[in-house]
């Protein structure tokens, strides 16, 4: 299926945004340890909580003779969340996923979790899903992380802390990836009653005080709100603004950063005495951006095809964990990239565009997703500056943004299946 994706001359929208996958399935997992008598209010409706949810039934919580195979699809953060939550959990599960799942590295997480004393077996290949385990309470204790590669198994080990009979002291080795997203679980955990603090620069302690059950209400997401930051920053009308709900300032959530990143290039952000979140289109005066990328690399996407359809330089680093994401999202911005005249330079760890600025005047062939909900999202606004665009296997944003389609129709784009 491939949408094409008209713009409207201008934008005058209210949206009201999808609640934060990231806060959602972090205290689905922490509800459950708490005894899960209670479940979040306002949780997002994407695929990727969905999954959670489903995982997380109360009947899979026993230890049976025959393991239960949970199948948690393309869901990455369910998979490292769920693997240290099974582990603490009296339960016998194999968790598994897509063929691209079983390519996404898990080691360091279940190297640390056996550490602590988790029964766990590799199915297939060593260090990878899918995985055997069989889950029982761990005494706990001091356990070394490399926290370069995915702030989610740190994350996942954390959440679990409370639930270990010694608690967990985590010493983080390395540079830190996506600090923000740490401080998000600490701010949850710290909601349902966790003792959890930053002991050292690079280490967490973590009580073994168990998790009381409450009312808990997840904030609206802004990793969903950069695509109406780019699609206001690439309108030609300078009347245009955009009203977004849910989102507070002051957010744990490591992308509310878009806001001042965005500024530069000439949105800006109001925050409402009724809650809601006013943006403006003004004049954009920088010549070029360098940015690093290291704590919220999920913006990356759409600051690449903003500046790329802009015509703006740039220099991106901290990019390092993209390969390891729902596809190589290095290979695939520069694929994509590529169509819009766009040739990216391509390292380990960064994205550059040419010095000069290049701005394709032709409207480009279809975009390609790889199923990869944020390449659907990131490109879909880029009709603001090319009039159309098409979009291959647009159904991806439902892993978390279901309602981006309807959303873009309601701001007056035509989205229509070719």
């Amino acid at each position: 299926m491939i949408y094409q994706v008209t713009a409207p001359r201008t934008l005058q929208a209210e949206i009201k945004l999808p609640a934060s996958k990231s806060i959602s399935n972090r205290a689905l997992i922490i509800s459950a340890l708490a005894g899960g008598g209670v479940l979040p209010d306002n949780l997002s409706d994407c695929d990727d909580t969905e999954v959670m949810l489903k995982a997380l039934a109360p009947t899979l919580n026993t230890q049976r003779p025959t393991p239960t195979v949970i199948d948690i699809g393309a869901a990455g953060t369910a998979m490292r969340f769920l693997t240290a939550y099974y582990a603490v959990t009296p339960s016998n599960v194999i968790l598994t996923g897509t063929e691209r799942m079983k390519q996404r590295p898990i080691g360091i997480l279940v190297d640390a979790l056996r550490y602590l004393g988790a029964d766990i077996e590799y199915m297939e290949n060593e260090g990878f899903p899918p995985l055997h385990i069989r889950g029982r309470r761990l005494e706990g204790g001091h356990v070394d992380v490399d926290a370069h590669v995915s702030s989610q198994f740190i994350s996942a080990l954390l959440m679990i802390g409370p639930a270990l009979h010694d608690g967990l002291e985590l010493r983080m080795l390395g540079a830190i990836s996506s600090r923000p997203y740490i401080d998000l679980t600490l701010n949850v955990m710290h909601r349902y009653g966790a003792q959890a603090e930053w002991t050292d620069v690079d280490t967490v302690s973590v009580g073994a005080q168990p998790y009381q059950p409450l009312r808990y209400v997840v904030e609206s997401d802004w990793s969903s709100a950069s695509y109406w930051y780019e699609a206001l920053a690439l309108c030609d009308d300078y009347e245009a603004s955009i009203l977004l709900s849910g989102l507070r300032d002051g957010s744990r959530q490591g992308d509310s950063v878009v806001r001042y990143i965005f500024s530069t290039l000439g949105v800006k952000t109001q925050f409402q005495k009724d809650g809601t979140v006013k943006l403006t289109r003004h004049l954009r005066t920088l010549p070029r951006m360098d940015y690093d990328f290291k704590n919220s690399p999920d913006l990356a996407q759409t600051l690449v095809a903003t500046c790329g359809a802009l015509g703006l330089p740039f220099h991106f680093k901290g990019l390092a964990s993209l390969r390891i994401k729902e596809t190589d999202r290095m290979e695939a911005l520069r694929a994509e990239m590529a169509k819009l005249g766009v040739l990216l330079k391509v390292g380990a760890d960064e994205l550059e565009s040419p010095a000069e600025p290049t701005e394709a005047t032709a409207v480009p062939e279809p975009i390609s997703t790889y199923n990869d909900h944020r390449m659907a999202l990131a490109f879909a606004p880029l009709a603001m500056r090319y009039g159309h665009i098409q979009i291959e296997n647009p159904e991806v944003v439902s892993k978390s943004y279901p309602e981006f389609w309807d959303d873009l129709r309601s701001a007056g784009f035509t989205v229509e299946e070719l």
